[in-house]
Parts: C-alpha cells; structure tokens; sequence
C-alpha cells in the first residue's frame, strides 16, 4: 500500500565531539545548518571554550510530505560550520541522515523515532571530521479535518445559491 501524508519531523541536536579544528588560532565556535529537502534550520553558536565538543541541546522542526517531489531523498544534512568573525565562516564537515524509514515507520505505528545517535561528520572527500548527535521523531498529522474543510468550503459556495 503506497504511503504518504504530511507530518512533522523534529530533530534534537545534541552535542559533536572530534570537531577538526580548521582555524589556526586554534579554537573554533561551531554551529550546524541543518537542511531537509528545500527547509534549513540554523542552531545557535556554541562558544564558551567548547570548541571541539560543542553541545546544542536544541531541537528543530521540519515539514514533512511524503513523498512529495519524486527524485529529491529524505534525508538530513547536517553541515557543521565554524562561526568566523573576520572572515567567511568555515566549514568543518558533514552528516548525513536518511529518514525514510523513520518516516514510514512514522505512518505505520503513529510515531516513528530514531534516539539519539552518533552520525560520522566528513569533509567532501570523505575524511572523518568529528562526530555528531542526533535524536530524531516523526509525527505524522491526522489530515481529514483538513480536506474536509477544503472540500466543505468549495461545495458550499455552490449550494447556498
């Protein structure tokens, strides 16, 4: 039976450990976009001296549509950056998680939820970089009031004439 319907996918940046330092001065000040299909979330900048082993605890909500556009995958890139005051923020690596099963998992038992895993952060060419944590979970959204509103609307306005 295919599967699809709306729902939200949110997303609790935990921590990173590892990061590799790109700056020389030796200290960097870490944040993630977070980029699911055309949606991107931005976390806070951990300072404090964390550096390497930045912890967020924040959590983050996308808009799922399942399936939605054909040929773009569900999935979740994390790009871990270092916030540069003087120049162009730098980029120290990235995960990727894929969340179709999470998604459909979702559909199926009404909550679909990954708890917090550790995801390999790598550069372009694959380097390991660091490690990074993420705890996931799809809601899926009871959409009938929705289109019976639609659909309630669009009939009335013919049968009150």
């Amino acid at each position: 039976m295919a599967k699809m319907g709306k729902g939200i996918l949110e997303l609790n940046l935990l921590d990173a450990k590892g990061l590799k330092d790109t700056d020389f001065l030796g200290k960097i000040d870490p944040y993630v976009v977070m980029q699911y299909r055309n949606q991107e979330r931005k976390s806070s900048v951990a300072r404090a001296g964390q550096g390497s082993n930045p912890k967020w605890n924040e959590t983050f909500k996308f808009l799922v549509q399942y399936p939605g556009t054909a040929g773009i995958p569900h999935k979740i890139v994390l790009k871990v950056m270092d916030k540069d005051t003087f120049s162009a923020d730098d980029f120290l690596g990235e995960a990727t998680i894929h969340v179709e099963d999470l998604i459909l998992l979702g559909f199926e038992k009404g909550v679909g939820e990954m708890h917090p895993s550790k995801f390999n952060v790598v550069l372009n060419d694959q380097t390991y970089s660091g490690e990074i944590r993420v705890g996931l979970t799809f809601t899926p959204k009871v959409e009938v009031e929705v289109e019976g509103e639609e659909l309630g609307g669009w009939r009335d306005s013919f049968h009150h004439h």
